[in-house]
C-alpha cells in the first residue's frame, strides 16, 4: 500500500515539473520575437494576424479534430457558418493551415450524388456536388453547381468564383424550364449549352455572357447556334442584340429577318432597329420606338424602308422597287386630362408597299390583302362650364385599287350639347313645347382627292376644297290617349363652300365641259316630320301539358309624314341647266361633287310607315328551374316604305323588310334583308336595261341578303364525362390528369370548336337584266388532340366561282417552357408556311426563337 502511494506521488511530481518546463519554453517556440523584461519604446504590442477574420461556427452529427494536421472533419448534417457564407452538406472538411473549406453532397453506395451541398451567401442559394472555398482569398471552385438567376437556372460542370461579382463556368447549361427549376423533373425539356459562361453579379442586377451557345430540346441538339449571348437578369431594361429568324422566299432568296439591336433610352423611351436581309439583293430597315409616361400617355413609332429586288439583272423579269411605311400610334390616359384628349393612328405606305413587302409579318397576318389604309390624328377639347365639345381631326385615306388618296386637313367639329328650348314650369316636362330639344353644331372641312405623286404639291393645294356645314335639329314628343306617342321634328342644313362647278357644251371638242368656279357659295335646306307610334300585344295560349304553352306577338306600328320643298327650283339658284352633246337640256347642281353635298331636288310630301314585330314562344323545358323556356322566333322583323304625294311619277318607294333572330340558346344567329320594287319592270328584246313602268304589282326582288353564323363546340353535344368516376387508373403529366381504361388507352377532354359562317347576297335593278350573286361559306375551328396539342384551321369557299378563298392550317404544341407553332397557307396569291419555336420566359421571349419561312411567288406552283 505504501509503495503504491509513493509511486502515485512520484508520477504527479514528474507531470508538474514537465508542465512547468513547457510553460517556460512555449513563448520562444510560438513567437519569432522574444519578450524582454523591459517594455520597448513602442506603446503597442504587435501580434500575428489570425487566419480567420470572423468567428467560424460549425456543427454536425459527427465531428473530429486533427490537431497535428490542423484539420476539422464534419460528417452527417454538417454545417459551417463563416461571415455571410453558410455551407450545408453531408461532409465538410476545414484545413486551418491553408484556410480551405471542402464540402460534398450526400452519396449512395455507388458513389452517386443523391443530395447536393447547399451554399448560401447573402440570401442566395447555390447547389453543388463538390465545393471548395478559400476563406482568405474568398475564391471558390464548385463542380456540377446549380445556380438560379431570375427566371432560369445554370448547371455547370465546373464553376470558379473569383469574387462575389464574377463567376466563370465551364460546360454550362442554362434553362428556364419551371419544372426543372422546381425539381419536379430531373431533366429540363430544353437548355442552352455553352463551353464557357461568365456570370457577372452586381447589387442591382446580374448578367450572363457566353461564347458560342447551342439550343438542346429534350437533350437533342438543334441547329440553333448563336455565336455569343448576353442575357441580363434585371428588372431594368438592358441593351442587346436581337436574334433574327431565317428562311427562304422564292422571289427574293434566303433571308435573315429581324436582325437588330435593342437600346433603352432613359426612363420613358426604348428603341429597336431591325434589318431584313435577302440574298438576291433586297433589304429592309425597320426602326421601332416605344414611349410611355405613366398616367399620362403611351405610343410607338415604326417604319419600313427598303428596296425589293426581283429577278436577274439584265433579264426581262428584273425589277427594283423602293417601298416605305410610316406608322405612329399615340394614346392618352383618360386620367391625364379629362378636358383635353389627343390620339393618333397613322399608317402611311407607298402605293406598291404590300405588293412588294419585305417584312414577312404582313404576309402572315393578311395585311397584304388590304385594299385601303386609313390614318387619323384627333384632338378633342371639352369645357367645364361651356356646353360644347370641339374636335379637330386630320385624316388620310389611301385606296390601293384606284391609287387615289383622300386627305382632310384639317377638319373641325363643334358640337353643342343637347338642350331644351323652353324651361319646365312644374319641374316635370309635359306637352310639346316643354319637350322641344335642340341639337346643333358646326363642321369645317378641308378636303382634296389626289394621287401619291401630287401629295403636298402646288397641284394638290390647288384642288383642295373648303366647306362649312351647320345642322340644327329640333324635336319634341308627347303622349296622346295614354297609348300613342306623337313626335314632331324639323331639320335645317346650312352649307358654305369655296368652289362650285359650271357645266357647258364645247362645240369645238364636242364634249360637255365641267369647270370649277372659285368663290364662296352656299345653300340652306330644311325638312319637317310628324309621326305617331304605339305598341300592340297579342298572345295565343295552348292547352296545358302541350309542348308549346304560348306564342306572344308584339307589334310596334308607326306612321309619319315628311315634307321638304323643291330646292331644285330656279328661285333658289342651286340648280342650273346646260345642253349636252345630244342637245338635250340637262339640269345639274352647282354643288355637284363638292364636300358639302348637294341640296335635294323635287318636292317631298311623303307618308311613311314602319311595322316592327317581335315574336316569342314559351315551351316546356326540364332543364329550366321554372319548367318553362322562352324561345325568340323573331327578335325583330321590320317592314317599311313610303308614298310621296308630291312625286310626279313612281310615288311608291322600294319596300324593305329586315329580320333578325337567334336559335338554339342564341347560338345560331340569322340576319336577313329583302328589298321589293312595287312597280313592274319590262325588258325589251335585245336590251339589257329595263324600263320601270307605272303599273303596280311587280314586287320584283331588288336585293336579298342572308347572313348566318353558328359557333359549334364539344360542349353542345352530350354532357361532360367525369373520367375520375369512369376509370380507375390515373396518371399525371404537368398537372394534367389522364385516365386509362383496361387496355391502357388514355382518356381526356378533347375540346373542339367550329364556327360556321354563311353569306348569300342577291342584287338586281332595272338597269341590268342580269343579277349579281355572292355566296360563300366560311369555317373556322380548332381541336385539342391532347391537352397540349392544338390544331386550328380556317377556310372560305366561294359557291359562285366554286373556288376556295383564303385558307390557313396550323398546329401548336405547348411545351413546358417553350411553344411550337406551324402555319400554312396553301392557296391564294401568297403561299406561305411558317415554323416557330419560342421560349416562354420573358427574358428569352424575343431573343431566343427559331423561325423558318418559305414564300412563293404569286401563281407559282407550290
Amino acid at each position: 500500500m505504501a509503495k503504491t502511494v509513493s509511486k502515485n506521488i512520484l508520477q504527479i511530481l514528474i507531470i508538474l515539473i514537465f508542465n512547468n518546463f513547457l510553460a517556460q519554453q512555449a513563448p520562444e517556440k510560438l513567437t519569432k520575437n522574444t519578450v524582454n523584461d523591459t517594455i520597448p519604446k513602442q506603446d503597442t504590442i504587435v501580434f500575428k494576424k489570425e487566419p480567420l477574420e470572423s468567428v467560424l461556427q460549425t456543427k454536425a452529427d459527427y465531428n473530429r479534430r486533427d490537431f497535428q494536421k490542423k484539420m476539422i472533419y464534419l460528417n452527417k448534417n454538417a454545417q459551417v457558418k463563416y461571415q455571410d457564407v453558410q455551407i450545408d452538406a453531408d461532409y465538410i472538411s476545414i484545413d486551418e493551415e491553408k484556410s480551405l473549406m471542402y464540402a460534398r453532397g450526400k452519396q449512395d453506395s455507388l458513389g452517386r450524388y443523391i443530395e447536393p451541398a447547399v451554399i448560401t451567401q447573402a440570401g442566395k442559394k447555390y447547389e453543388t456536388d463538390e465545393f471548395q472555398y478559400n476563406t482568405k482569398t474568398k475564391k471558390a471552385i464548385a463542380f456540377n453547381a446549380r445556380t438560379e438567376e431570375s427566371e432560369g437556372v445554370i448547371v455547370a460542370e465546373k464553376t470558379k468564383k473569383y469574387n462575389d461579382s464574377v463567376f466563370a463556368m465551364r460546360r454550362a447549361d442554362y434553362t428556364t424550364d419551371d419544372y426543372f427549376i422546381k425539381k419536379k423533373d430531373t431533366t429540363a425539356d430544353y437548355f442552352l449549352r455553352a463551353s464557357n459562361i461568365k456570370l457577372i453579379k452586381t447589387k442591382n442586377k446580374s448578367s450572363i455572357i457566353s461564347g458560342p451557345i447551342q439550343m438542346y430540346i429534350e437533350q437533342v441538339p438543334t441547329p440553333l447556334i448563336m455565336p455569343f449571348a448576353i442575357l441580363p437578369f434585371s428588372d431594368k431594361r438592358s441593351a442587346g442584340i436581337l436574334i433574327p429568324s431565317f428562311g427562304e422566299r422564292q422571289d427574293v432568296g434566303f433571308f435573315l429577318n429581324g436582325l437588330g439591336y435593342y437600346q433603352p433610352i432613359g426612363e420613358h423611351f426604348d428603341l429597336k432597329i431591325l434589318a431584313d436581309l435577302y440574298t438576291k439583293g433586297s433589304w429592309n430597315l425597320r426602326p421601332e420606338m416605344n414611349y410611355v409616361k405613366k398616367y399620362r400617355y403611351s405610343g410607338n413609332f415604326s417604319a419600313d424602308i427598303g428596296t425589293a429586288v426581283r429577278g436577274i439583272k439584265g433579264l426581262d423579269d428584273y425589277g427594283k422597287t423602293s417601298t416605305y411605311r410610316i406608322a405612329w400610334r399615340h394614346t392618352q390616359d383618360t386620367k391625364a386630362n379629362p378636358f383635353l384628349n389627343f390620339s393618333a393612328s397613322v399608317d402611311i405606305v407607298s402605293t406598291k408597299f404590300y405588293n412588294n413587302t419585305l417584312n414577312n409579318n404582313y404576309i402572315l397576318n393578311q395585311n397584304v390583302l388590304n385594299t385601303q389604309q386609313n390614318s387619323t390624328v384627333t384632338i378633342t377639347k371639352r369645357f367645364l362650364r361651356l356646353p360644347a365639345t370641339i374636335t379637330g381631326t386630320a385624316s388620310y385615306s389611301q385606296n390601293f385599287a384606284t391609287g387615289l388618296s383622300d386627305l382632310r386637313l384639317p377638319q373641325m367639329n363643334v358640337a353643342i350639347n343637347q338642350f331644351y328650348l323652353f324651361k319646365s314650369k312644374t319641374g316635370t316636362r309635359t306637352g310639346l313645347l316643354e319637350n322641344i330639344t335642340v341639337n346643333t353644331g358646326l363642321n369645317l372641312t378641308n378636303f382634296v382627292q389626289t394621287d401619291e405623286g401630287e401629295l403636298f404639291t402646288a397641284a394638290m393645294w390647288e384642288k383642295m376644297q373648303t366647306g362649312l356645314k351647320n345642322n340644327i335639329a329640333l324635336g319634341t314628343n308627347t303622349t296622346i290617349a295614354k297609348y300613342f306617342t306623337f313626335s314632331l321634328g324639323a331639320n335645317i342644313d346650312n352649307a358654305l363652300t369655296t368652289k362650285t362647278v359650271r357645266k357647258y357644251y364645247d362645240p369645238i371638242t364636242n364634249k360637255a365641259v365641267t369647270a370649277t368656279d372659285k368663290g364662296v357659295a352656299g345653300y340652306s335646306t330644311f325638312s319637317t316630320t310628324a309621326s305617331i307610334q304605339t305598341t300592340l300585344y297579342g298572345q295565343a295560349n295552348f292547352k296545358k301539358g302541350a309542348a308549346i304553352e304560348a306564342i306572344r306577338h308584339m307589334i310596334t306600328p308607326s306612321i309619319g309624314f315628311t315634307y321638304s320643298p323643291d330646292f331644285g327650283g330656279a328661285g333658289f339658284g342651286y340648280y342650273r341647266n346646260y345642253y349636252d352633246v345630244n342637245g338635250a337640256l340637262t339640269p345639274y347642281s352647282i354643288f355637284e361633287g363638292g364636300i358639302v353635298g348637294t341640296p335635294s331636288s323635287g318636292m317631298v310630301g311623303a307618308l311613311g310607315f314602319n311595322i316592327g314585330n317581335n315574336v316569342e314562344m314559351k315551351v316546356r323545358s326540364k332543364k329550366d328551374s321554372t319548367g318553362i323556356k322562352k324561345i325568340k322566333i323573331f327578335e325583330s322583323l321590320n317592314l317599311s316604305g313610303n308614298y310621296n304625294f308630291a312625286a310626279k311619277d313612281h310615288p311608291f318607294s322600294i319596300i324593305t323588310i329586315n329580320g333578325q333572330s337567334s336559335f338554339f340558346d342564341n347560338k345560331l344567329s340569322l340576319n336577313t334583308s329583302l328589298s321589293l320594287d312595287p312597280y313592274k319592270i319590262i325588258y325589251l328584246p335585245g336590251q339589257d336595261t329595263g324600263i320601270r313602268t307605272e303599273e303596280l304589282g311587280g314586287f320584283s326582288v331588288q336585293g336579298f341578303n342572308v347572313q348566318l353564323s353558328y359557333p359549334l363546340s364539344s360542349e353542345l353535344f352530350g354532357e361532360k364525362i367525369d373520367y375520375s368516376k369512369k376509370y380507375q387508373t390515373k396518371g399525371e403529366v404537368r398537372n394534367e390528369n389522364y385516365y386509362f381504361d383496361d387496355d391502357n388507352y388514355a382518356h381526356f377532354d378533347q375540346a373542339w370548336t367550329l364556327n360556321v359562317n354563311a353569306n348569300y347576297a342577291y342584287t338586281k335593278s332595272y338597269a341590268s337584266r342580269t343579277p349579281t350573286r355572292l355566296a360563300s361559306v366560311g369555317l373556322d375551328g380548332s381541336i385539342k388532340l391532347t391537352p397540349f396539342w392544338n390544331i386550328n384551321a380556317s377556310t372560305h369557299y366561294d359557291m359562285v366561282t366554286k373556288q376556295l378563298a383564303y385558307t390557313r392550317i396550323g398546329f401548336a404544341r405547348d411545351q413546358r417552357s417553350f411553344t411550337i407553332n406551324f402555319n400554312w397557307v396553301p392557296f391564294g396569291q401568297y403561299k406561305v408556311y411558317d415554323f416557330f419555336i419560342g421560349i416562354k420566359a420573358n427574358i428569352l421571349s424575343d431573343a431566343l426563337k427559331y423561325k423558318d419561312r418559305s414564300f412563293t411567288q404569286p401563281n407559282a406552283p407550290f
